[in-house]
C-alpha cells in the first residue's frame, strides 16, 4: 500500500481509504460479523484511513464500525466522520447540534476524538449558516481538542469553487469527480494545492454507475449517463475483468489525489480492492474503456440548492 499526505493536515493517508458507509446497510443488508471483518481485513491490508457519518444508516455504520474498531490502538489508524445530514432531507447545521452530533459519533464509535470532522453535504444549507454558524463551530472544535482538522464535502464542484476563498478548512471529500467517466475535479486541483487542502476523493464507481447490475433507482444520473456506464462495464466483464479493478487503479493512480475512499461489508471485496492498487492496469483496455464513456465524459447531475450548479455540465 502506498501512502500521501493529505495536506496540511499531516496525515499520511493509504492512497486507498475505507468508507464506511455499507456497513449501514444503506446499498444492501449487510451482516454485522462480514462488516466488523471487513474493517478488520481492510486495516490488515495497510488502508489506514476510514470514514463513516452519522446519516449512513441512521447511526447503523457509526455503531458497527465503533465495535470493529474498539480494541484496535487507536494511533494505529486514522478516523473521519461527519455532522449537519441526519436523513434524507433532515439537516442541521446549528451550532448546538454540531456539538451534539459530535458527541454522539464519538460514544458511537468508541473514541474521544476524530481525525476530521467534515460538514456533510453542505450544498443544501445557505451559505450564511455555513460562515456564521457552522464553519466557526468546527473551528472552535478544533480547538478543544475534540478533533483534529475541519473538513466540508458535497457534490457540486461549484461549491468548493464558491466557498474555499471565503472559509478555512483542512480538508474537503469531492465524490464522482475523479473516476474513469468524470475528471472534472481536476479543475479543482490548483486552489486546493495553494491553500494545502487536503482532498479525499470518493467513489471512484461513481456510485454504482460503473457496474453491470445497473444503478439502483434512487441513483440521479440520467438515463444516458447510466447506459454509456453500464455498456463500459459489460465491455470490461466480456474481456473477464471487472470494471471496479480498472476504476480503483484509475482513481489512486494519480498522484496528486491522496486517497480515494471505496465502501464494501465484504472482507474479500476490499482485499482485493487494496490488491488492485499494486498493480499496473492494462492499459489497453483502459483506452477502451475512456472511447466508450466519450460520449457521457464529464456529465454529472444537480444536487442542493442551484447556486452551487451553475457550471454543471449535464
Amino acid at each position: 500500500m502506498k501512502y500521501r499526505t493529505l495536506g496540511k493536515t499531516g496525515l499520511d493517508v493509504s492512497i486507498l481509504s475505507f468508507g464506511a458507509s455499507s456497513l449501514g446497510s444503506v446499498f444492501r443488508e449487510t451482516d454485522d460479523g462480514d462488516s466488523i471483518r471487513t474493517v478488520h481485513e481492510a486495516l490488515a491490508s495497510g488502508i489506514n484511513y476510514i470514514d463513516v457519518s452519522p446519516y449512513y444508516g441512521l447511526t447503523k455504520a457509526e455503531t458497527v464500525l465503533g465495535k470493529a474498531i474498539k480494541e484496535i490502538p487507536r494511533d494505529s489508524f486514522y478516523l473521519s466522520t461527519k455532522a449537519g445530514r441526519y436523513g434524507t432531507d433532515h439537516f442541521d447545521f446549528s451550532s448546538k447540534r454540531i456539538v451534539a452530533s459530535l458527541e454522539e459519533s464519538l460514544q458511537r464509535l468508541n473514541t474521544d476524538y476524530v481525525d476530521i470532522l467534515f460538514l456533510h453535504d453542505i450544498e443544501f444549507v445557505e451559505p450564511a449558516i455555513l460562515y456564521e454558524e457552522a464553519i466557526p463551530t468546527l473551528h472552535r472544535l478544533k480547538e478543544q481538542g475534540k478533533i483534529r482538522n475541519t473538513g466540508i464535502c458535497g457534490l457540486p464542484l461549484d461549491l468548493f469553487r464558491q466557498l474555499l476563498p471565503d472559509v478555512e478548512v483542512d480538508a474537503i471529500i469531492s465524490y464522482c469527480h475523479y473516476s474513469l467517466n468524470d475528471t472534472t475535479l481536476l479543475g479543482l486541483l490548483p486552489e486546493l494545492e495553494r491553500q494545502q487542502i487536503g482532498l479525499v476523493n470518493a467513489s471512484p464507481l461513481s456510485m454504482g454507475l460503473l457496474s453491470t447490475r445497473g444503478t439502483p433507482e434512487w441513483h440521479p444520473a440520467s438515463v444516458e449517463l447510466k447506459a454509456v456506464c453500464k455498456r463500459a462495464a459489460e465491455f470490461c466483464a466480456s474481456n473477464g475483468v471487472d470494471i471496479a479493478k480498472l476504476a480503483v487503479q484509475f482513481s489512486t493512480s494519480n498522484e496528486r489525489i491522496p486517497t480515494t475512499l471505496v465502501s464494501t461489508a465484504n472482507p474479500d471485496n476490499i482485499r482485493k480492492n487494496a490488491s488492485w492498487v499494486g498493480e499496473e492496469p492494462d492499459r489497453e483496455l483502459l483506452r477502451e474503456v475512456l472511447d466508450i464513456l466519450a460520449p457521457i465524459r464529464d456529465k454529472s447531475w444537480t444536487s442542493g440548492i442551484p447556486a452551487y450548479n451553475r457550471n454543471l455540465s449535464l
